[in-house]
């Protein structure tokens, strides 16, 4: 079993997904941890980095975490590492509501997801990345999913990740990608399966 250093039931449920039942991933929440971790820094690494080594210290027990950004090509990688908080002085309804108004007459929608995981087992870390590539929308599609999911279409696919199923998404997921790099770093190294 490995603690995922996220309350965020979504990606809870994503990675669980993601794992066919192969390990169990629990929450801070279900380990019994309230604490929130902040994410002050100024990369995706050390974000994910920060987190895992908090969960770590915190119980003693193999954990996880991951930041995920969504890195802009036009808006010079923005909003990247502060993605959830992109809209944190409020004057746009959301975080989509700015990202969209800050790409108007913007030629350039090339964007990427980008997930990093931060692994801690036995005391040392490990860092695994996943990446998907894709166009933003100039307005939301589709209902599913979460955070930007209903501007982003990946590169290959027709529509964006709001209007797609878990399964479909997955063919595509920045955070697939890096899972199953850990996945697969668990099963060489630990044996674990």
């Amino acid at each position: 079993m490995l603690i995922f250093a996220s309350n965020n039931e979504n990606k809870v449920k994503e990675v669980n997904a993601l794992l066919h039942g192969i390990m169990e991933v629990i929450s801070l929440k279900e380990a019994g941890i309230m604490q929130d971790i902040p994410e002050p820094f100024l990369t995706l690494e050390e974000n994910a980095t920060t987190k895992s080594a908090t969960i770590y210290q915190l119980t003693g027990r193999d954990c996880f975490s991951e930041d995920t950004g969504l890195e802009v090509q036009a808006l010079d990688g923005r909003p990247g590492v502060k993605s959830a908080r992109y809209n944190e002085e409020g004057v746009f309804g959301s975080n989509i509501d700015k990202l969209l108004f800050e790409l108007k007459n913007k030629p350039n929608r090339s964007a990427r997801f980008r997930t990093v995981i931060s692994l801690i087992m036995n005391g040392k870390e490990f860092q695994f990345e996943g990446i998907c590539n894709g166009q933003i929308t100039e307005a939301p599609k589709g209902h599913g999913g979460f955070g930007y999911d209903p501007v982003f279409i990946p590169d290959g696919a027709k529509v964006t990740f709001g209007e797609m199923e878990m399964d479909e998404k997955n063919q595509y997921s920045h955070r697939k990608k890096a899972v199953a790099q850990l996945l697969n770093f668990l099963k060489t190294t630990y044996g674990k399966n």
